[in-house]
């Protein structure tokens, strides 16, 4: 079922709105409680998220909702920039291992209870804990002994570098200097939990009545396919600057049917990079409410090397080569977005990416010929996995198609659900799969450390010993110059050598709002918009 909810009779459609499909509006606008109040903001979040666990989670979709559920011990502004969350302020050893964080004293969760120092450090073992099984337990690697906590290796965490000292004061020690850790400090997987909620509840502490968290807001209703609906957290330690007081995500991801709940006022914005049509693109992009610019994220392909053909670095080299990624940007997507042969896209200074592989269908077949399929002959039958968007689809079938020509090899689509999808990306149950990085962090480890050995977001089944080495290395590397010459020849393994992945384009973000009615949102490079910041202009809806 599509999100549904009443067009309320003030919200008018947009200017130089396309027309709508009727029975897609009728879809969207029928059947919903008479009555019922419109939220401040009602936002297109795209899929429908799979948890609200700080610990579990691994998609946008999802990160968004936590981040005004949740907040860590930094927190990012409206432009993406690092300032005080939890932690008041903080002190840093001059050899740049030991932070001591400050909890502020107005702190609290939403049900009033005090959010402590200890929180932080029980919420931090629960991440890392094995039996979590949290997919992104790898940022809190960076703290001393962490990473040896989470493999098993050490049993006891009160050796590893996290240690409450008293309700206010929270103490961690890095296992080498980590430029980026106060950006990492504001990133969901370093968010508490309110551990009594999880102990009485279950796996159910994350529905609504039962979620206790320490954000902008409070979960009030979690509709399956519908809405998730939230309200300003009372209890917030700055809770008189949050000026949206009712907030709804619909949890649309056909770019059509998004676009006719904004052209129609039933939404106010789009924030996911996937829901605005592309055919679209070139006219929307002349209006004041859409907004475009470039972002530190990748869309790209793994294979699953585990696997045949593809254990086989000639066939994933042959794939690479004859993938006409300008095809893709210029007909399909057609946002502007450049061409990948990198991962890490262009924009973090200092930091110059690989070329990667180059577009070349003569070299790609004499490649699959030397692995032995000329022509494509004998190629066993093979998958591409996606998930259930209109353009990933889009793609999905030009790609296929364009291995058909240039190689000679037919690939069969599988498309499955957003949590289906995760859930096959995960068990690494796919043979080549369309995947999507965006930065956590405005650094290329942010990019590269997902592909280290046994990393919980490598998902490709990929080891190569020198990679681990060169990316541990530069996190070791205080001289920035070093440091990113050391990732860089770590990237031309990847996308370049061994190619367990191929990169396609990079990003430029889009989002669909009205300027004159929606404010405290800046296009910033890692797509990041807390809705703490946002407001409405002039008070109304």
């Amino acid at each position: 079922m599509r999100p549904s909810c009443r067009r309320p009779e003030h919200a008018e459609p947009r200017k130089n709105a396309r027309p709508v499909v009727a029975a897609l509006l009728a879809l969207g606008l029928a059947g919903c409680g008479a009555g019922r109040e419109r939220a401040d903001l009602v936002f297109i979040n795209g899929v429908e998220p799979e948890s609200l666990d700080p610990a579990i989670i691994s998609g946008q979709p999802e990160g968004r909702l936590v981040m005004a559920l949740f907040e860590g011990l930094t927190s990012r502004d409206a432009g993406g920039a690092i300032g005080p969350g939890m932690a008041e302020r903080w002190d840093i050893s001059p050899d740049g291992l030991e932070y001591t964080f400050h909890i502020r004293e107005a702190a609290r969760w939403s049900n009033g209870d005090a959010v402590t120092a200890h929180d932080f450090a029980n919420s931090w073992e629960r991440t890392l804990n094995p039996a979590t099984t949290s997919p992104y337990s790898e940022l809190l690697f960076y703290v001393d002994g962490a990473e040896d906590y989470a493999k098993g290796a050490l049993g006891d965490f009160s050796r590893v570098g996290v240690r409450a000292i008293d309700d206010r004061t929270l103490r961690v020690r890095l296992r080498a200097p980590t430029p980026f850790f106060l950006e990492l400090c504001a990133f969901q997987t370093h968010y508490p939990v309110h551990l009594p909620s999880i102990a009485r509840h279950g796996i159910d502490w994350i529905k609504p009545g039962k979620l206790v968290s320490n954000g902008a807001y409070r979960l009030v209703e979690w509709r399956i396919n519908d809405r998730i609906r939230l309200e300003a957290n009372p209890h917030y330690w700055r809770a008189a600057s949050v000026r949206l007081k009712t907030v709804e995500a619909l949890p649309i991801s056909q770019a059509t049917t998004a676009f006719n709940f904004y052209s129609t006022g039933v939404a106010d914005l789009t924030l996911d990079k996937g829901v605005v049509p592309p055919m679209l693109l070139d006219e929307l992009r002349k209006r004041p409410d859409c907004h475009t610019a470039p972002i530190l994220a990748a869309y790209f392909y793994r294979f699953n090397v585990t696997r045949k053909p593809f254990d086989d670095a000639r066939v994933r080299r042959a794939f690479a080569m004859a993938l006409d990624k300008g095809f893709i940007v210029a007909r399909i997507t057609r946002n502007g977005e450049p061409p990948a042969g990198s991962l890490t896209p262009p924009g973090i200074r200092g930091y110059d990416p690989p070329a990667g592989v180059p577009h070349d269908p003569g070299a790609a077949r004499a490649l699959l010929a030397e692995a032995g399929y000329p022509g494509g002959s004998g190629f066993p039958p093979v998958g591409l996995l996606f998930n259930s968007t209109e353009q990933d689809e889009e793609i999905a079938v030009a790609v296929q198609d364009m291995f058909r020509r240039e190689l000679g090899v037919r690939i069969e689509l599988r498309r499955q659900e957003w949590k289906v999808y995760l859930n096959s990306l995960n068990r690494i149950d796919f043979d080549m799969a369309r995947s999507t990085w965006v930065a956590d962090y405005p650094d290329p480890n942010s990019f590269l450390d997902c592909f280290v050995t046994g990393r919980g977001n490598n998902r490709t089944g990929w080891s190569n010993a020198r990679y681990d080495e060169l990316v541990d290395r530069a996190n070791r590397t205080l001289d920035p110059a070093a440091r990113f010459a050391l990732m860089r020849q770590a990237e031309e393994i990847l996308v370049a050598g061994d190619v367990p992945i191929v990169p396609a384009f990079h990003y430029v973000g889009v989002k669909l709002y009205d300027p004159d009615r929606i404010g405290g949102i800046v296009m910033n490079p890692i797509d990041e918009y807390p809705i703490r910041e946002m407001f409405r202009i002039g008070g109304g809806r």
